[in-house]
This record gives structure tokens, C-alpha cells and sequence, in this order.
């Protein structure tokens, strides 16, 4: 069963670009994790909102990981960045 994480992010326009590569660091630090089918930052330029993606094997593969990614981001101010609360959500395939 395929499992995603993605996160909708609305940065404040000045803290795009940090955000942004704040979102690389993130996807960098589990590019090699096993079960990691894929991971994506996304951005709908319109609407201010940044999304990122990360699909993997398993629900198991996920939990088993994203400390990795988790801890390359850890000193990130998103306080500062996000001009709201991030949206995020566990996705199974049903």
C-alpha cells in the first residue's frame, strides 16, 4: 500500500525562497531512505503555497525515516516563515 506525506505551506512572500530550500534540505535528508518512492517541493505561484510531497512504500517506511528529514530542518524558523499554520496530511492509497 502506497503512503504520501504532504504539507501545504503559505510562506510569507519574503521567506519563499528559505522556505523553499528549507523543503530541499528536507526531501535531501531521506533522498536515500529505504521505501522512499519519491519526494517533491511543488509550488502553485498564484496562491503563495508551497507543497511538499514525499510518497513512500509503506506507512512503516515513512515512520522509519523521516527523522532523518525532520532533523535536517530542526533550526528552521517557520514561526517566522509561515504566514499560517501548515497544512499536513498522512495519505493512504484507498
Amino acid at each position: 500500500m502506497v503512503f504520501s506525506h504532504l504539507s501545504v505551506h503559505r510562506p510569507h512572500p519574503e521567506a519563499r525562497d528559505a522556505l523553499v530550500a528549507s523543503m530541499h534540505r528536507y526531501g535531501a535528508a531521506i533522498a536515500d531512505a529505504p521505501g522512499l518512492v519519491s519526494v517533491h517541493t511543488f509550488e502553485d505561484a498564484a496562491r503563495g503555497t508551497l507543497i511538499g510531497l514525499a510518497i513512500w512504500e509503506s506507512e512503516d517506511a515513512f515512520h522509519a525515516s523521516v527523522g532523518l528529514a525532520r532533523d535536517a530542518v530542526a533550526d528552521d524558523p517557520f514561526d517566522e516563515w509561515e504566514a499560517a499554520p501548515v497544512d499536513g496530511y498522512r495519505l493512504t492509497e484507498v
